[in-house]
């Protein structure tokens, strides 16, 4: 089945089915990673990237121990950015 169908199936455009597929799964993907976002920041007790940075530098959290998520929260700090950069330009 393709979007044409689905589309006429539901007497709405291609075009308008498309952007709110696309808008739904960029939200989705949103929630998802703004989720682990929360969940690194409660792990260190933290807002952001700049801030778990700061404490790993007064030597609060030793760099092993935090490492990798230090990576992961700069990484989704990223996609976040540019999830939200995408919706906005959706709308």
């Amino acid at each position: 089945m393709t979007i044409r169908d689905v589309a006429l199936k539901l007497r709405i455009s291609p075009r308008e089915l498309e952007r709110e597929s696309l808008r739904l799964f960029l939200r989705h993907r949103l929630r998802l990673v703004e989720s682990e976002l929360l969940r690194l920041a409660s792990k260190y007790g933290v807002k952001g990237i700049v801030e778990l940075d700061r404490l790993i530098q007064e030597g609060r959290f030793h760099e092993d121990e935090a490492f990798e998520d230090y990576f992961e929260f700069d990484h989704l700090e990223a996609e976040r950015d540019l999830l939200l950069d995408l919706l906005e330009q959706i709308d």
